[in-house]
């Protein structure tokens, strides 16, 4: 196992990292998940071309299969939006059937209300039409059934990547779960310790339940980082069990709080994912030229690298590099991000102070999107260094690692909201602070355009220099 400097003189920690661990599991659980899609089609074509027997006995050439191709991809189009498909239904067959029957049902009345309006009730028997309608609801009955039985049998029967964190606590009994020391792994309840968040987003980083035993007096922090994090996350509480508390879950029979959970669930996460990559690779097609102008300007005006990077805090307080054109002469720039940039700062380059007010130096982001660090949309990710006032900004609000349990953005709800330039104040950071959590609490993709399209009114905007 790898070992690493820790921060402390003298201090090594060992590197930890549930990726691998959870990528095995997860893509086990894929593997179930596109199976079942499978499984579920193959009922529906196999219902309604048995139906259409009954009126030709030529398969491909009853209107049963045209049925069949017609009903089946709104089936699944509607079955993945209901969570057919997840974890809790590979645990419960019985939820995800529920969800299934009634991802047919609306799929088979959108066809029955679009022939009916089409006036192309002709093209289909209603006998067929009926007939492979009841047909199906039983067939993915009876798959969804079988399925359950195969994975059963065939499965481990732990699909999720669990991890337990032990801080100065006994551990309770765990199963599989992998179990980590805190203090091995330099994991502490201190929120005003950036690199040792990056240490816990790493550990933490794909696993799907991750759990920390630790004393009483703990569990806030704890639950504070946790919720920092991308990851459902749970404090162990032995003691509710005495009292009989509602709304906890148990974990091999101990009692245990959720303290977090990610804001997107594996949809919107997906849907979020393709809208980035949707429109950033046309975007760095388009905007080539304008990158390699620029790149040329900067080179011909000072010495130096083309891009400025730049270590920022990303999604569940993971370290990242974020990209930028370099807008200031080399031996001024500032790593740490302690000075923000000033209105006539002489740091700033001639060919840097435009590109600043008119926000090009932004557009190497787009890589950090490709590579997916970054989104397109989401909270702008901040120096280590930053500060509002004389605070560093985790010190203003202890609210302000929540805000990293999404990917950090290109633009977000505070810029468009013209929440931009330096923070002088504790006010200054707070007021973006209030916009990030609200764009978490209330994300939809729908409002992620609405954001991009905002964004171009304040590409130019008077606080940025």
């Amino acid at each position: 196992m790898d070992v690493v400097d820790g921060e402390g003189e003298g201090d090594t920690y060992q590197r930890f990292s549930t990726l691998g661990y959870a990528t095995s599991k997860q893509a086990r659980r894929f593997q179930l998940y596109a199976l079942l899609a499978i499984t579920d089609s193959i009922s529906i074509v196999v219902a309604y071309v048995l139906a259409g027997l009954l009126r030709n006995r030529e398969v491909f050439g009853a209107n049963g299969f045209y049925l069949a191709a017609l009903i089946t991809p709104i089936f699944l189009i509607f079955a993945f939006n209901s969570q057919a498909y997840g974890y809790q239904v590979l645990v419960n067959w019985k939820q995800g059937l529920s969800k299934a029957l009634m991802a047919f049902v609306l799929a088979v009345v959108v066809v029955l209300f679009v022939a009916f309006y089409a006036r192309s009730s002709l093209e289909f028997s209603r006998v067929v039409y009926g007939v492979g309608s009841m047909a199906g609801a039983v067939f993915l009955v009876a798959g969804r059934y079988l399925f359950k039985r195969v994975v059963n049998k065939t499965s481990d029967q732990h699909l999720r990547a669990e991890l337990v964190i032990c801080d100065n606590c006994v551990v309770p009994d765990v199963g599989d779960a992998r179990v980590i020391d805190a203090a091995a792994y330099g994991l502490r309840p201190n929120l005003r310790d950036p690199k040792m968040l990056d240490r816990l987003g790493n550990a933490v980083r794909g696993a799907d339940y991750v759990l920390v035993c630790c004393p009483v007096e703990n569990r806030p922090a704890w639950s504070l980082l946790l919720k920092g994090t991308d990851v459902q996350g749970h404090v162990l509480a032995p003691e509710f069990d005495e009292v009989g508390a509602n709304h906890l879950s148990r974990y091999h029979g101990q009692c245990v709080m959720q303290v977090a959970s990610g804001p997107l669930d594996l949809r919107s996460r997906m849907l979020k994912r393709a809208m980035d990559l949707s429109m950033t690779i046309p975007a760095i097609v388009f905007l080539s030229p304008l990158l390699v102008l620029v790149a040329l300007l900067i080179k011909l005006e000072s010495r130096g690298p083309i891009f400025f990077r730049q270590q920022r805090m990303g999604r569940g307080n993971r370290l990242f590099s974020v990209y930028k054109f370099r807008s200031m002469r080399v031996e001024d720039t500032d790593a740490d991000g302690k000075q923000s940039a000033q209105r006539d700062d002489k740091r700033i380059t001639r060919v840097g102070r435009l590109i600043r007010a008119t926000s090009i130096d932004e557009l190497p982001q787009l890589l950090n999107v490709l590579h997916g660090d970054m989104s397109l949309v989401g909270p702008r990710p901040h120096a280590l260094g930053s500060l509002a006032g004389a605070e560093h900004f985790w010190e203003v609000d202890q609210r302000y690692w929540h805000r990293h349990s999404l990917k950090p953005g290109i633009t977000g709800l505070a810029q468009v909201r013209g929440l931009r330039g330096a923070t002088h104040e504790r006010e200054d950071l707070v007021r973006r602070l209030q916009a990030d959590l609200e764009y978490l609490n209330q994300w939809t993709l729908w409002r992620d355009f609405a954001i991009l399209a905002a964004t171009i009114r304040v590409l130019v905007h008077p606080n940025a220099f």
